[in-house]
């Protein structure tokens, strides 16, 4: 029986404090706000350890919402999941992706045939500064993964296609205070934190969804890349100590007009994967063209980057970890970007850097939500 039913609307922004749009579509009733679950988005921001656009950007959604949902700002962050990845390089264009769940009133979604889009979110606790980057980060992540796949009801882990994940990283004042008590950090670098924490979650989603065998020891941390998710896409941020896990996937129990299925990028010029992804949901789209009988929609894409630690693509060196002049993780996003985009016909798609154990080294998931345009549930 279909109990749920999710809609997705993605919405540009003009800075990462803009919230018009998404104001716009509530006050003409397009999404209902107290409907709202989580909402992904990208600003303009460095990516980096002092990118506070992500921050901006979640506190001016919150006090946009606060006054439909009757909830002071601080709550309307407990009750919708945020996730900002900071980085719009090369062709990204600044947006948000809305995500709105209620319940299916029986509106003839007997008759809808297969699995929809589904979505789950769950959180950790609060980590200790001295707990990111190694076990306790991967096994909590493990168990909300777990926790947000039972709210989408999703049963079986092939159903999964996408697992994002914001986690927290160090700072000076964080690793200061787990050594005053007599504890040590994974990394003594605020930077190299958001890698430890990306990469510690990733592998608690490879072992939520069984991807993984064996235990995992805190030393297998950003050195075996053969171990990784196919479907985890984790992003650091500054603003938080927990992790937010949102679950993606299709459900027979979701009456959407939207469904969502996903690639994996052996490298950041894997066009393969990336139409291999847009055809998962019968989107054969050449360049963004539609055809005039098409029966779906893109509603948007969403993948991970990182420059090959190996220092090579294809045999042929590249320089993007030796740039000290722009990080390597916008020299990533700004070169999948720019391939999504071209093969897609949009900028305006999820591209967030840093994929350590999220995909093969190198490369990372991509996955795409299509809009089902001849559905009944509609």
């Amino acid at each position: 029986m279909r109990t749920k039913s999710v809609n997705v609307v993605r919405i540009s922004t003009n800075g990462p404090g803009d919230v018009s749009g998404l104001l716009s579509l509530i006050q003409q009733g397009k999404i209902d706000p107290r409907s709202i679950v989580a909402i992904l988005g990208k600003t303009e921001g460095n990516g980096g350890v002092n990118d506070f656009t992500r921050e901006y950007a979640v506190s001016a959604l919150s006090a946009a919402l606060a006054s439909y949902v009757d909830l002071p700002p601080q709550r309307v962050e407990q009750r919708i999941a945020f996730v900002m990845s900071g980085g719009t390089e090369g062709v990204l264009s600044p947006h948000i992706t809305v995500f709105t769940r209620d319940d299916v009133a029986d509106r003839g979604s007997e008759a809808i045939s297969g699995k929809r889009l589904s979505i789950g979110m769950a959180n950790t606790r609060d980590f200790l500064p001295e707990e990111i980057g190694r076990g306790g980060q991967i096994r909590e992540t493990a168990g909300a993964v777990a926790a947000a796949m039972a709210q989408a009801a999703i049963v079986d882990p092939q159903d999964v296609h996408f697992v994002q994940i914001k986690c927290p990283l160090l700072t000076s004042d964080r690793i200061e205070a787990a050594m005053a008590r007599g504890n040590e950090t994974a990394t003594n670098s605020a930077y190299g934190s958001m890698a430890y924490s990306r990469g510690a979650s990733a592998l608690g989603v490879a072992v939520a969804l069984g991807e993984i065998e064996g235990e995992i020891e805190d030393k297998d941390v950003l050195r075996r890349f053969d171990l990784f998710s196919s479907v985890a896409s984790t992003s650091a941020g500054i603003e938080l100590m927990h992790n937010v896990v949102i679950v993606l996937g299709n459900s027979a129990s979701s009456a959407a007009p939207f469904a969502i299925g996903h690639a994996v990028m052996r490298d950041a010029i894997d066009s393969a994967a990336v139409v291999e992804a847009l055809k998962s949901v019968e989107l054969h789209t050449e360049h963004g063209s539609k055809p005039s009988n098409a029966a779906r929609e893109l509603v948007n894409i969403f993948a991970k980057a990182e420059a090959a630690p190996s220092g090579c693509i294809r045999g042929f060196r590249h320089i993007m970890l030796e740039d000290t002049d722009i990080s390597s993780t916008r020299h990533a996003r700004a070169a999948v970007g720019g391939l999504i985009g071209g093969l897609s016909g949009t900028g305006a798609v999820y591209v967030s850097g840093g994929a350590e154990h999220q995909g093969p080294a190198g490369g990372g998931p991509v996955a795409v939500i299509a809009r089902l345009l001849d559905d009944q549930s509609d």
